[in-house]
C-alpha cells in the first residue's frame, strides 16, 4: 500500500531542512515526507502526486514566501487534495492572516516559529490532525465493502452505523456497478438479501443485524467484569465525559451505548462553538477522541449493547442487557439522551432511510451531488446539516415554520448560511406530504399563514425537528416530567423530599428520585441542550457519585 504524504513547503532551505528532519524522525514509518522550496514548485509536485494516485495527508506550509504565500498555495492545493489537513507556519506578524485563513481556506492549525522542542510544539498538533485524517480518509482500499442499493432503508442503516462508528468502508451500488452486482449474486445464491457486507478476511454478512455487525468489526465486546463502581448508560457527550472522569478518578467504570459513541452530537456534521476547536469539529470526531480518552484512562466502552431494564436491589443498581447479561454497580449515571422526533406526514414512514433521513446522514450526502435537497428544522443541528449538505447538493432549502432562523439558531451559523449561494431559507413553511414510491420525488408544503399548499420536486429530505427523551428503561423507577428525568431541586415539592426517598439528606444536584442513580445531559428535564453543558454535567455527575459513595 502506498504511504500517504506529509508535504512541507518553505522558501528558506535551512528551515525546510529542519522541518523535514523533525518530520522524518517522527513519521517516516507511516508517511512519506515530501518537501518543496516554493509554492509553484509544490503545486507542480502535488499535481504529479495526484496523477499517480498518491494520497496527501497534510500540508505544512510557511506563510511568508515570495511569489506565492502559504495561504495562496493552500487555496490551490486543496482543489487537488480537499481532505488533506492544512497547517501554516507563521511568525508573530502573520497571525492575523493565519486566523483569517481559518475561514477562507478552512485552515486546521497554525504554528508559530520556532517550533522547538518539536515534542511539545509540533508533534502533538500533527499527531491529532493525522489521527483525524486517518479516521476519515481511507487510504488505498482493502477494507470493508458494503453492496446494496441507494434507496434501501436497510442499506442506509448499515452504512450509517459504520459511518458513525468511523469504520471505513467502500460503498458499492449494485444498480450502477455490474462487478458489484456479480459479487452479490455469487455470494448470496438464489435469495439475495441486501445489503451484503464483504470483509477483508473473505467472509461476508447479508443484511446483518447491527449487533452482529458491531461484533464483527470490533465495536462490541462483552463486559469484562460483573460488578462496577459506576455504570454509565449512553455514550453521548455527557456519558463519555462521565466515563473519562470516572475512570480517571479510580472508579471501575463501564459506558454502555446501544448504537455507537456520540449520541445526537455524533450525528452533527460540524460543531463550531465548542471550546478549544477554532475551526470546528465534527460530532463523530469529537466522539472518537472522547471514547479513545475514556478507554486510555481505563473505562470500558460497550458499543451496540442495549440496556433493556434497570432495577434496584438495596444499595445496588442492576442493568440488564439485550443479550440477557446482568451487570451490577454501586452508582448509575443515565446519559441516554434523546432520539430524533420523526416527521408525521403521509409518505414519511415509507421513505425513511430511502431519501428521507433524520440528521445530517453523512453516509448519504455524497449521493445527492448536484441534486435538490430540503432540510426541515431551524435549530443549530439543522443549520450545521444544511452547511454540510451544501458542499454536495446544487440547492439546499431550509424549511422553517417561523418567520426566520433568528429565534432558534446561533448567529454565527446564520451568517454562514446567508453567505452560501446554494442555500435558501424558506420561512412560514411546513411539510404536509412526501410523494414517491421507492424514493422522494415531490414534496407538498404549506404556507402556515395562508394554509395554501404547493407541490414541488425534491430529491431528498433531511429532518431536524427536535427529539424525545430515551427514558423507557427507567419508566416507573425514577420520576420524570414530560418524559425527561427530574433531578436535584426539581424533585423537591414545597421543600419535601420525593416519595420513597430514604437518605437523611436532600437529593444531590444531578441525582434522581432513586439514591445513587444520576442523570446528565439531554435526558434531564429543563436543561440547556448544548455539547458543552452535557460534557460539564457528565463531569459533575462523577463528583456527585463520589459524594454518594461516601454515604453508603
Amino acid at each position: 500500500m502506498v504511504k500517504p504524504v506529509i508535504f512541507s513547503v518553505d522558501d528558506e532551505p535551512h528551515v525546510l531542512g529542519a522541518i523535514a528532519r523533525d518530520l522524518q524522525a517522527r513519521y517516516r514509518a507511516d508517511f512519506r515526507i515530501v518537501r518543496a522550496g516554493s509554492g509553484a514548485e509544490a503545486l507542480e509536485a502535488a499535481g504529479e502526486l495526484k496523477r499517480r494516485g498518491t494520497p496527501v495527508a497534510l500540508f505544512l506550509v510557511d506563510q511568508r514566501m515570495p511569489g506565492m504565500s502559504g495561504t495562496e498555495f493552500l487555496a490551490e492545493a486543496i482543489a487537488l487534495y480537499p481532505d488533506a489537513k492544512r497547517v501554516l507556519l507563521t511568525a508573530y506578524a502573520d497571525t492575523d492572516a493565519a486566523i483569517a485563513s481559518i475561514n477562507t481556506i478552512d485552515l486546521d492549525y497554525y504554528l508559530l516559529k520556532p517550533w522547538d522542542p518539536p515534542e511539545e510544539r509540533l508533534y502533538p498538533v500533527l499527531d491529532e490532525l493525522l489521527g483525524d485524517w486517518r479516521a476519515n480518509v481511507p487510504v488505498g482500499y482493502d477494507g470493508i465493502r458494503v453492496a446494496g442499493t441507494l434507496w434501501s432503508p436497510r442499506t442506509h442503516a448499515v452504512k450509517d452505523f459504520l459511518a458513525r462508528g468511523q469504520i471505513p468502508y467502500q460503498w458499492l451500488d449494485i444498480e450502477k456497478d455490474a462487478q458489484a452486482a456479480a459479487m452479490v449474486d455469487a455470494s448470496s445464491g438464489d435469495q439475495v438479501r441486501l445489503p451484503v457486507v464483504f470483509f477483508p478476511d473473505g467472509t461476508m454478512l447479508a443484511d446483518p443485524p447491527l449487533p452482529e455487525l458491531a461484533e464483527k468489526v470490533g465495536l462490541r465486546a462483552p463486559a469484562q467484569q460483573p460488578f462496577y463502581d459506576l455504570i454509565v448508560v449512553g455514550a453521548g457527550p455527557a456519558g463519555l465525559a462521565a466515563g473519562v472522569y470516572g475512570a480517571s478518578e479510580g472508579l471501575r467504570t463501564v459506558v454502555i451505548e446501544r448504537e455507537v459513541a456520540g449520541g445526537q452530537a455524533g450525528t452533527s456534521s460540524r460543531i463550531e462553538n465548542y471550546l478549544g476547536f477554532p475551526n470546528g469539529i465534527s460530532g463523530a470526531d469529537l466522539a472518537r477522541r472522547a471514547a479513545t480518552q475514556a478507554k486510555r484512562l481505563g473505562a470500558e466502552l460497550m458499543a451496540a449493547a442495549e440496556v433493556t431494564a434497570v432495577r434496584v436491589d438495596g444499595d445496588y443498581k442492576i442493568v440488564t442487557l439485550d443479550d440477557g447479561t446482568e451487570l451490577r454497580c454501586h452508582a448509575l449515571v443515565l446519559a441516554t439522551g434523546v432520539k430524533v422526533r420523526t416527521l408525521d406526514v403521509p409518505g414519511a414512514e415509507r421513505l425513511q432511510g430511502a431519501s428521507l433521513y433524520y440528521g445530517a446522514a453523512a453516509s448519504e450526502a455524497a449521493a445527492y451531488a448536484d441534486k435538490h435537497v430540503m432540510v426541515v428544522g431551524g435549530a443549530n443541528s439543522a443549520g450545521q446539516g444544511a452547511m454540510f449538505l451544501s458542499r454536495y447538493a446544487a440547492q439546499v432549502d431550509i424549511l422553517v415554520r417561523g418567520d426566520s432562523l433568528a429565534h432558534s439558531m446561533s448567529r454565527y451559523l446564520i451568517d454562514q448560511i446567508e453567505a452560501e449561494p446554494n442555500i435558501t431559507v424558506r420561512p412560514y413553511t411546513r411539510v404536509t406530504e412526501l410523494i414517491g414510491d421507492d424514493h422522494l420525488e415531490r414534496v407538498k408544503v404549506c404556507d402556515v399563514r395562508t394554509e395554501g399548499e404547493t407541490e414541488e420536486p425534491a430529491d431528498a429530505m433531511f429532518v431536524f425537528i427536535g427529539a424525545v427523551p430515551c427514558t423507557g428503561i427507567v419508566d416507573g423507577l425514577v420520576q420524570t416530567l414530560d418524559g425527561f428525568v427530574l433531578t436535584g431541586q426539581d424533585l423537591m415539592k414545597e421543600g419535601r423530599r420525593p416519595q420513597g426517598w430514604t437518605p437523611a439528606r436532600d437529593p444531590f444536584l444531578l441525582e434522581t428520585s432513586v439514591p445513587g442513580i444520576f442523570a446528565a445531559g439531554d435526558v434531564r428535564h429543563d436543561v440547556m441542550r448544548r455539547v458543552a453543558s452535557a460534557v460539564g454535567e457528565g463531569a459533575v455527575a462523577v463528583s456527585l457519585v463520589h459524594k454518594y459513595l461516601q454515604t453508603v
